[in-house]
Formats: structure tokens, sequence, C-alpha cells
């Protein structure tokens, strides 16, 4: 039983009760408005962005002041928060400096078509109908290029909503979103809430039906907001899950019935490492059900492993949506030199496919199976997916009272042992104890890492016991275990992992887990069976 799990259905209860406009109100929880002092040379939109901060901005500071490094600073921070692939550096250096990436012709040095050059347009539509699978080749008239997918998010926001107007989403998801389309479009997030139950047509901790897309709507409409889109991430971050072709079909087709813009995200659709999974992208599909509200985002920040890099590119069949984004690439366009070195990388299939994508898989696979063996070894459950750099795991048995206050004060005290992970608040969550990590690391780091996490939860684990022994939590005894209890290790399959199917270290983790989040041992003493 995850400690304090009957506090924590009380806490999604009462976030699912109260008004949206509460709810959307609650995405700031983490500023600290009452601890802000107004600038009075800012608006009050420059004050409002300003506190527009999370744990996750937080933690980036804090690891930018105190980055780790091996020799210079090797007390330094460790960052499993960031979502960045940090194995494929030799690669990436090699293939960016190779000679025909140092071209600089004089129309690169020009103001381009603010779509971007037509020779890039050309070769991201010929890559997306590649790796997508598209049925008939993508026209490069459809492509869109902009610094990065959160300027996407940005323009579409601001084309598709009015001020105050809505888009859909299931939570948890990437935190990023909500800055990107709140703070220069003034759009806001309806939520469609996911849960680890496994209930009723959920056949998977976290799963999104469209049963659940509904409700989060007509609650929203109940309540006078105007929702205009749906996004989906595909693969999810931070769950790692990856829609089946039904999946991505019931979506779209919920989205036409009600008139609302589809936006897909799809930046990690390279990243799956497993071949026992099938990524299938909304541009493979036979048929759109409703091509002229479907936009499709995509960059080579994440699959390609440089983040540092801003590019991000849209694909719609919709003109007036891709000539008011257009209007936008002003703001948020990408230099000439730069569409020539992607397009170049881009063009250069052999060396994707034969060098970089088999390297690239097997490194985040084997970097994905030390880490999910550390946590296996520490009882900890968690979802085993095979796609993106991140895994979501199940730390509520390390809250004694299981409230999103006592998740933030195991992330400060991960941060404090000098280890940054994301917690699930900032994810939107609406279970407290669920965190974020980041494996995409090498090995030196992935290991002393976990060896950081693990102390924190040595010691938050005797904290309990102690607490436990002086005044026993109720909420413990009366609870009843849910499916993560159970299910520890959720495979990448969409039915539970069962004992007769585990291999003999998930049933190891198993028993060690039970043995962990249970008073078993306090109870079965030596003594007590004499």
């Amino acid at each position: 039983m995850g400690r304090g799990g009957g506090r924590a259905g009380c806490d999604l209860q009462e976030v699912r009760a109260r008004p949206l406009a509460e709810r959307r109100a609650d995405l700031h929880s983490f500023c600290n408005p009452r601890d802000f002092q107004r600038s009075p040379y800012l608006s009050a939109r420059g004050n409002f962005a300003t506190i527009f901060r999370g744990s996750t901005e937080e933690g980036y500071e804090a690891y930018h002041a105190d980055k780790y490094d091996e020799d210079k600073n090797p007390n330094g921070i460790i960052n499993f928060g960031t979502s960045e692939n940090k194995l494929c550096f030799d690669l990436m250096s090699k293939r960016l400096t190779q000679t025909d990436m140092n071209l600089v012709d004089p129309p690169l040095l020009q103001y381009p078509d603010w779509k971007g050059h037509m020779f890039l347009r050309e070769e991201v539509a010929q890559f997306l109908t590649y790796y997508c699978k598209a049925p008939t080749p993508l026209k490069a008239e459809n492509v869109i290029v902009l610094n990065g997918c959160g300027s996407l998010f940005s323009a579409l926001a601001t084309v598709l909503c009015d001020p105050g107007e809505a888009v859909l989403i299931a939570t948890p998801f990437y935190g990023g979103i909500t800055q990107s389309v709140f703070l220069y479009g003034n759009v806001k997030l309806v939520y469609a809430y996911l849960d680890s139950k496994i209930t009723g047509t959920s056949t998977r901790p976290f799963q999104l039906t469209v049963e659940k897309l509904e409700k989060a709507l007509q609650d929203a409409r109940a309540e006078g907001v105007t929702v205009r889109a749906l996004i989906l991430l595909n693969p999810q971050n931070p769950l790692g899950d990856i829609y089946s072709l039904s999946e991505l079909r019931d979506y779209l087709e919920f989205a036409k019935r009600h008139e609302l813009h589809v936006i897909v995200d799809e930046i990690y659709m390279l990243s799956v490492f497993d071949e026992s999974a099938t990524f299938h992208s909304v541009l493979g599909m036979d048929r759109l059900p409703d091509p002229q509200r479907t936009h499709v985002m995509w960059g080579i920040t994440k699959d390609f492993a440089v983040s540092g890099i801003r590019f991000g590119t849209l694909y719609t069949e919709n003109q007036d949506v891709a000539n008011a984004v257009a209007s936008l690439c002003y703001f948020h366009g990408v230099c000439g030199p730069v569409q020539h070195k992607v397009a170049q990388l881009l063009r250069d299939r052999d060396w994707i496919n034969q060098v970089y994508l088999r390297a690239n898989h097997a490194r985040l696979k084997a970097a994905h199976t030390y880490v999910t063996d550390e946590l296996k070894t520490l009882g900890v459950p968690f979802l085993n997916r095979n796609a993106g750099f991140f895994v979501w795991i199940d730390f509520r048995k390390y809250l004694r009272t299981g409230t999103f206050e006592e998740e933030m004060l195991l992330w400060r005290r991960f941060l404090d042992n000098k280890v940054l992970l994301s917690c699930g608040k900032a994810f939107e969550c609406s279970e407290p104890g669920w965190f974020r990590i980041i494996f995409a690391d090498k090995t030196h780091r992935l290991q002393l890492g976990m060896q950081r996490i693990r102390k924190v939860l040595e010691e938050r684990e005797q904290e309990i016991l102690a607490e436990e022994k002086e005044q026993p939590c109720q909420s413990d005894q009366d609870g009843k275990a849910d499916s993560t209890d159970e299910v520890i290790f959720v495979s990448h399959h969409q039915e539970p992992t069962c004992a007769g199917s585990s291999n003999l270290g998930d049933l190891i983790g198993l028993l060690q887990q039970q043995m962990r989040s249970s008073d078993w041992l306090q109870k079965n003493t030596a003594e007590q069976f004499a």
C-alpha cells in the first residue's frame, strides 16, 4: 500500500471537484506569489510573467549555478530533470562539423521566407514522409519552420484561440506547454485528469480514453469555457506511452465531433529505443478524420540530441493556419546557416539509419535498463515504457500524508542532495508522489545520481518508520492498494505484468518492494512465529 494513499485519493477528488477557474489558478502554485515583490517598472503582465515560475525553473537555475563536473565540481548538481539526450555528443559533433555543413551563401545571410527557406522545407517534407510512413508524399508548402516546438505551441495557441479561450490536454503533461500557450496568447488549459488506477475502460495506469476527454470538455463547457483545440503528445511526456493507431483514430474522431483542432506533438518519434514498441505517426494514417484541423509538430532537439539548436517544424494542410503562424515566424525564425545545417542533416538518410539511430537506440536502451534495474533493487514502482528519455516513478510510499506539499519537500530534499528530478506537480499530475527521472545520460553520472537518490529514499524510509511508531497513520491502514502498488513494473504492453510472464529480476524486485513498503517484517518476527 502506498503510504498516504487514502489522503492522496481525497486530494484527487478535491482537485476535480473545484471549479475550472480555480484549478487554472492552481497552475501557478509553484510561483509563490506571496513571497513576490511587485516591480514598479513592469506592467501587470510583466509582473505575472516574472512570478510564473515552477519547480522546473527553480531547479534549472540551481543546476546552472552548481553544475556537476567530474573534475571541476564533483559535488555539483546532477541534472535528471531536464529532458535532454546527453548520450550522442560524439556522433552529432562529428557530423555537424563535416565540410558539407559549412556553406555560407548570400541567401543564408538575408531575410528568408518567414516559413523557412524552401530547400529546408522540401527536406523536412521528404524526411517526414519517410520516417512517419506517410501513405503519399508530404508537401513542402505545408511545412513551416520555427525556432523550437515551444514557439510552435505559442504561435498555434495564438492563432487558434482568442484570449481567455482554452485548449484541452491530458495530465500529466510536459509543463512547458503551460507557459507556451498562456504567457503570450493568454490561452488557458483544460485538464483531462489521468490517474494510476486500472478501472473501467482503463487497462493501464494513466491511460487516456475518449470518455475522459468527453468529461473534461463537457465540464469546461458547463462553466462557460470555450475549448478550441486538443493537444496530444505522442510519445507522451512524462509517461512514455505510445498511442496505438486505434487510439489515435478515436482521439481524432472525438475532436472532429466537437470541431476541435488537434495539435499533435511527435518530438520523440525517433526516440523509441526498443524493437518491441512501434510508433505510429498521425501523418502515417491512411485517412485523417479532419485534415484541416490536424496539425503535427516535430523537431530535432530530442531525436538528434541537440537541444541547444532551436529548430521545430509544423506540418498542416490548412493554409489559413499556416499563413497565420507564418506571420509570427518573424519573432521565431531560424537563422540561415542553421537552416542549411539542418537540411544537410535530414537528407543524410544513410548516416541517420546506419550510424546514428542504431547507436542512439542502443545507448538509450542501456541507460534505461541501468536506471530501471536500480529502481527494481530499491523496490520503487515505475511505468516501464520504451520511448523518450524518462521514467515515470511512483515515490508515493515516501510521502507520509500523501500531499503535494510533501511531494515538494521530497523534491527539495533531492535537490539538497545534489540531484535534480521533476516532481509530478510540475506536470499537473493529479496524484501526489509521482516523479520523472531523465536517464539519457552518461554511465558515471547515472551511477552517482542514483546513489544520491538511494540515500534520500533510505533516509526518508527510516524517518517514516520512526514517525509511524510515534503516531500511526490511519490512512495507511484503511486505504486500499491500487493497481500500481500491486503491479510494480508495468510493461510497455497494454496489459499489466503478471507473475507468470515476469522474469526473475521482476519477481525479486516485487518481493523487495512488498517487504519495503509494508510492515510485514515488523509484524512477523521470529518471536511471534515461535
